[in-house]
């Protein structure tokens, strides 16, 4: 009985800690319901489009692949900033001369580095394992790249944005940030498959046109310049919007002192 009275007892520590963390509770709720969305509409793509899928079947892997640069671009890109705040860095850091955006590049070069690392050998395993070689996709497939990179960079500044001005509590949208998007990105499906009241969000963000044009290439073997364009529009105004937030929430954490003491 006593042993079960002190279990109970660390229970009732670990719900009190859920109970008392709004964060906590929503993330409990994130996951499952994001897993429904996501695989609720590949499903209905399925059913209505069995027959165009059977005939570019390297669409799923495809879009697997373009969707992990997106993610590792923006997990490089947040993580490092993490290190330096999990290690209380960061009032060091910018002591020193270093000026904010100067940071941010560093970040934008760090991961680059990262996810090319991470990439490559899964782009290589795909063709003796799945008999799929992205490369085929041609010269667009550095247009693709390209774009992805930077909406990842583009999250990453809005995460670490929102860490500066909320502290550790924020730090969970590193890993969970992108993935609120994973549904709207029209990964594995048309856009048009998104319902409609909530479609205009697809439609203005970079990685949908990636993803679009992904599908044109693999179907009608056709390079669509139009989402070429609009890829690169919402990246340069997304970038710039995240730029200036980014700056405000820092000089917000400096005259608070939140540099010095953010951090585990």
């Amino acid at each position: 009985m006593t042993s079960l009275e002190r279990i109970f007892a660390l229970v009732l520590r670990y719900f009190y800690l859920i109970k008392s963390s709004l964060p906590r509770i929503l993330e409990l709720i994130y996951w499952p319901t994001i897993q429904l969305i996501l695989w609720g509409l590949i499903t209905k793509y399925f059913v209505a489009s069995s027959d165009w899928l059977y005939n570019a079947a390297g669409v799923l892997i495809a879009g697997v692949l373009l969707w992990d640069i997106l993610f590792r671009s923006q997990l490089g890109f947040s993580l490092s900033f993490l290190e330096e705040m999990w290690s209380r860095n960061l009032g060091q850091l910018f002591v020193s001369p270093i000026r904010p955006l100067e940071m941010v590049m560093s970040l934008m070069v760090i991961s680059l580095i990262r996810t090319v690392i991470a990439m490559v050998p899964a782009i290589l395993l795909a063709i003796p394992l799945f008999a799929y070689n992205l490369f085929d996709l041609g010269f667009i497939l550095i247009f693709f790249f390209a774009n992805l990179l930077i909406s990842g960079w583009i999250l990453g500044i809005f995460i670490i944005s929102g860490i500066l001005r909320f502290g550790v509590s924020a730090e969970s949208l590193a890993w969970a940030g992108i993935f609120i998007l994973a549904p709207l990105s029209a990964i594995y499906y048309p856009v048009n498959v998104i319902p409609e009241w909530i479609r205009w969000i697809s439609l203005i963000l970079p990685q949908t046109y990636v993803f679009e044009g992904m599908r044109e290439v693999l179907f009608n073997s056709v390079m669509r310049p139009d989402y070429m364009i609009k890829a690169v529009v919402y990246n340069f105004v997304f970038m710039l919007v995240g730029i200036i937030i980014f700056l405000l929430a820092f000089e917000g954490a400096r005259k608070r002192g939140a540099l010095l003491n953010i951090g585990e």
